[in-house]
């Protein structure tokens, strides 16, 4: 079994989905699984894990994992030999958030006149505007611009870039996206370049490229990546902001909101917002 091309598939009740998915990141074997959570049928109740291990060990421990909850029922699907990423993303739809549309290429015709249209290429990174992560930041961030403007932005863990182009298609003079991943911030550049926006990328690890750092303080930080990450993050984020400044946190389940607003409650942070989109948290914090 080549496990760089399967999909393991779990369905059951929201609660058991939703717990087995906390647990998966508190195990040290699972914590960097690409996985996401979904409402499948909301007349039944189905909620579906779809998770995507890069090894055949990674494999055998999340079924391991899933099935310590017996009400889900675990599946394997070995996926084609082909750009598989690249045409499911060929049919998705557009999505609206507040005042941002987000379309791919073959929507192109569909962009309404009254939106800040952003055309965004997924390719191998995260972020399309489809995940309920990314839609409860863009959200987030259209509640925020209805009162005040943010002149400096910062996207950690950029992934596509959308959140660091969404905030300069809005006024931002300076946004800055960073991501661990070398082939994200190719993929940022070039969204970034068709939608003729200023930002820069870089490749750094959490916020500690030096053009990240010579831009601080930010009036407003994005933070798009997972709950253990976030947390490990607490410090550094509060630093890169001015008082007063907006920490827009996602990519957490409801579970874990908890855990992660703990962590930045004890670095000065005040609760602004709490989001929920499907299974998944987003929080709006403000620097105290």
């Amino acid at each position: 079994m080549n496990a760089a091309a399967v999909q393991i598939i779990a369905r059951g009740p929201r609660g058991e989905a939703e717990t087995a998915a906390a647990a998966m990141e508190a195990d040290p074997r699972l914590e960097g699984v690409t996985y996401s959570i979904i409402e499948e049928d909301e007349d039944r109740g189905v909620w579906r894990i779809d998770a995507f291990p890069v090894s055949s060990q990674e494999a055998d421990d999340l079924r391991a994992h899933l099935a310590l909850w017996p009400l889900l029922k675990t599946i394997t699907e070995t996926l084609a030999d082909a750009d598989w990423l690249a045409m499911a993303l060929s049919g998705l739809p557009p999505v609206r958030a507040g005042r941002f549309f987000v379309f791919g290429v073959h929507d192109r015709g569909r962009a309404p006149p009254n939106a800040v249209n952003l055309r965004i290429e997924a390719g191998a990174a995260f972020g399309t505007g489809h995940h309920g992560t990314t839609v409860g930041c863009l959200l987030a961030y259209d509640r925020l611009l209805k009162g005040r403007r943010f002149r400096k932005v910062l996207d950690v863990g950029t992934g596509t870039g959308v959140l660091a182009i969404a905030a300069a298609r809005t006024g931002a003079s300076v946004t800055v996206g960073t991501d661990i991943d070398r082939v994200s911030v190719r993929i940022a550049r070039e969204n970034a370049r068709i939608n003729r926006a200023t930002s820069r990328f870089v490749a750094a690890n959490g916020l500690q490229a030096p053009v990240a750092r010579a831009s601080a303080p930010y009036d407003l930080v994005f933070a798009n990546i997972l709950a253990p990450p976030l947390v490990r993050l607490s410090c550094d984020i509060a630093r890169a902001l001015r008082p007063g400044g907006i920490a827009i946190l996602s990519g957490l389940l409801r579970a874990q909101a908890r855990r992660v607003l703990a962590a930045y409650l004890s670095k000065g942070f005040a609760l602004e917002r709490r989001l929920g989109r499907d299974a998944w948290a987003t929080l709006i914090l403000r620097k105290r």
